[in-house]
């Protein structure tokens, strides 16, 4: 295989990934927008579609590791494709945060609890404002504007942090409410989680970019359990 036909393989792959990120925003501005006017024909939609992305996910793996496995690339391009599996993998944790909020929408159905609309609007917007950013920087191999994007994260932290006390003050006040409204701590878990992953995906710009392993400060949040 020649230099031009690897770099053309690799791009498209790239492409893909884009593609992957693309689903993901759509499906978490969706999810959101299904909770907020309990749009329960849309919420089984984009729950059931999470399959289509973890097929794309599992598609571009493939490529991925076939390109490694029979091209063998050395130092820069393998960065590019390590890196590509791991952001791949991260967009499909993202995908799955969708699926939870859809799923606490579903569960939601004909309960009357108030829906803190205002802070999960700002929350997806920022998440998948910061998604499309890393993404952008990835590609070309921006690691100064990967490096920069993480910052965002604080204003996310600060809704969650918004979100949560104000249902557990409504928990406190209600205690009937406590079963639903603890699904609406769900809904701010994800969506400041799906922000934790965007600073994944720009350490392993900066990664692909310097060939260094830059851990950008971040919460420190280790549950990752789904909504189910």
């Amino acid at each position: 295989m020649t230099r031009q036909t690897l770099e053309r393989q690799i791009h498209h792959i790239q492409d893909e990934v884009l593609l992957l990120g693309s689903m993901i925003e759509q499906a978490m501005l969706k999810a959101v927008s299904s909770l907020k006017c309990r749009d329960i024909a849309e919420a089984r939609r984009i729950y059931h579609a999470d399959q289509l992305i973890n097929e794309k996910r599992y598609a571009i793996e493939n490529a991925i590791l076939i390109l490694i496995a029979t091209q063998q690339p050395m130092a820069h391009d393998l960065r590019i494709l390590a890196a590509m599996l791991e952001v791949i993998t991260e967009l499909e944790r993202m995908g799955d945060y969708a699926k939870g909020i859809a799923r606490v929408t579903i569960r939601l159905e004909n309960i009357e609890i108030p829906i803190p609309t205002q802070e999960f609007d700002r929350m997806a917007e920022l998440s998948v404002s910061m998604l499309h950013r890393a993404l952008s920087a990835f590609v070309t191999e921006n690691p100064n504007l990967a490096a920069a994007i993480p910052a965002e994260d604080d204003e996310v932290d600060e809704l969650y942090n918004r979100v949560y006390l104000n249902v557990v003050n409504a928990m406190i006040a209600n205690p009937q409410i406590i079963d639903h409204a603890n699904l609406l701590l769900w809904v701010a878990h994800n969506l400041e989680r799906m922000a934790d992953r965007v600073t994944n995906i720009c350490e392993r710009t900066v990664f692909i970019a310097t060939g260094e392993v830059l851990e950008i400060d971040q919460s420190d949040d280790e549950t990752e359990q789904d909504v189910e």
